[in-house]
């Protein structure tokens, strides 16, 4: 080959490879939007940013997710299962396994939004200070989630601290610790919604009302009732859906895949398996929640068998309410009656009753008064009754069934689901939810301290 050629192609080599190592170098060092650097995060629309975020997964705590609100109900008597899943069934027979999977993604969920607030409130305050009511609302998720582990999970639930460096083991504590660390996020919170602006407003009246369902679970009446004066009837704090921004995961699992089943007193296809305790939500016929009760197998459920109870009170973007001006209502309605103030306590139901708002995509028709029922048990009954239809599926019916046992006297045996279980076997002997397998990770925690309610 002439020298002349073997010059050009060795010439034509070189710079070819110095051509790839340029093209190499640039790749490398293309910036990936997926990526936020330390530094990037330090502003203050990043400190908005990481509260949106906060916030997103706050809602996976409530209607945007598989949460405890459903998961609460199918232990309680809200719903039924009509699931193929193992990890339904044997919570809606209250024998769930330390490794029941669902509960694993809720419990995770629950920490989540605490660090995630947490994360939050320190980027807001050092860059967002004038963002008062944000700062309140993340307040607002942590006592919330807070809340919701003392009121559906057992005893030895560990709070720990995940962003500390490195993340700190949680410490176990009782459901009553529990309501207590609750109640000083809320209280933290209240200092920030201070302001007569729309949103502080908002964020006072919703924390306010959480910080009284916290208050009743300590038994502090006198407390939950000055929190609740003059919020009103209409108020509502509510996760939002679309279709960008995720569907309401109650009507997902209840009216579009048939997972669920509203509950009821009679079980199984041809209704004759009696199920003491539970509240007849299906065949009651309130207007506060309309029912579809099947009597063939037109609307089976996901498991191909059960003939699914439906209700339409949640469509696929349907808002739910966090919390409302009728959870003010009940608030005041039981220290009222807790105090023995029987015709406060009645009026307030009767006033709710002759003007009932709206529920979901449900509004609800005038219903008629109540009556005193005569004694101060049946009081009671008629109350966490009437409760229980106002607030369907907002992750409060578990908490209050364990609180007619703590607070009122009540026992298990007459409090929650008993008999024979639809899909074989009987009710067991859960009344709350237990800290998975998963948290046997952490060195401090053994397993729960009990499963009392």
């Amino acid at each position: 080959m002439p020298r002349r050629l073997r010059t050009g192609l060795t010439l034509a080599v070189a710079m070819s490879a110095a051509a790839c190592q340029t093209a190499n170098d640039e790749f490398l060092q293309v910036t990936d939007p997926d990526i936020i650097l330390p530094a990037e995060a330090a502003t203050p629309q990043a400190a908005v940013a990481i509260a949106n975020g906060a916030i997103s997964t706050f809602r996976s705590t409530t209607g945007a997710g598989e949460s405890t609100w459903l998961f609460g109900g199918l232990l309680a008597d809200e719903w039924s299962t009509s699931s193929t899943f193992i990890q339904n069934d044997e919570t809606d027979q209250r024998q769930i396994q330390e490794f029941n999977s669902s509960i694993t993604g809720m419990l995770r969920n629950l920490y989540r939004v605490r660090t995630r607030s947490n994360q939050a409130i320190t980027a807001l305050v050092a860059l967002r200070p004038d963002a008062r009511a944000l700062i309140a609302e993340m307040y607002l998720a942590r006592g919330f989630a807070e809340m919701q582990l003392a009121s559906d999970f057992c005893n030895g639930v560990p709070i720990g601290n995940g962003n500390a460096l490195p993340p700190e083991d949680g410490i176990p504590k009782s459901n009553q610790e529990l309501f207590a660390i609750a109640a000083a996020s809320l209280d933290s919170g209240l200092t920030f919604a201070n302001g007569t602006d729309a949103p502080s407003v908002l964020m006072n009246r919703s924390l306010r009302v959480v910080r009284a369902r916290v208050a009743l679970a300590r038994n502090d009446y006198a407390t939950a009732g000055t929190l609740v004066t003059g919020i009103p009837t209409a108020f509502q704090y509510q996760h939002t859906f679309s279709a960008t921004a995720g569907t309401n995961t109650i009507w997902g699992q209840g009216l579009s895949a048939r997972r669920y089943s509203v509950g009821d007193s009679l079980e199984g296809n041809a209704r004759i398996i009696l199920v003491r305790n539970a509240t007849p939500f299906a065949s009651a016929r309130d207007p506060r929640l309309p029912v579809t009760i099947p009597t063939s197998g037109a609307i089976n459920g996901q498991d191909g068998q059960t003939y699914t109870r439906t209700t339409t009170m949640w469509g696929q973007f349907t808002a739910v309410d966090v919390v409302n001006g009728i959870d003010a209502r009940m608030i005041e309605a039981e220290v009222a009656l807790k105090a023995g103030n029987v015709t406060s306590w009645l009026a307030i139901h009767n006033a709710l009753r002759l003007a009932p708002p709206k529920l979901g995509e449900i509004q609800p028709a005038a219903m008629t008064a109540l009556v005193d029922p005569g004694t101060e048990a049946s009081r009671v009954s008629l109350h966490f009754r009437e409760k229980a239809f106002w607030t369907f599926s907002r992750g409060q019916r578990l908490g209050d069934m364990r609180r007619l046992i703590r607070q009122y006297g009540r026992t298990i045996d007459n409090t929650f689901p008993q008999g024979v279980h639809y899909k074989g076997g009987n009710y067991a002997s859960d009344v709350n939810l237990p800290v998975v397998t998963d948290e046997r990770n952490n060195p401090n925690f053994k397993g729960c301290t009990d499963r009392l309610p």
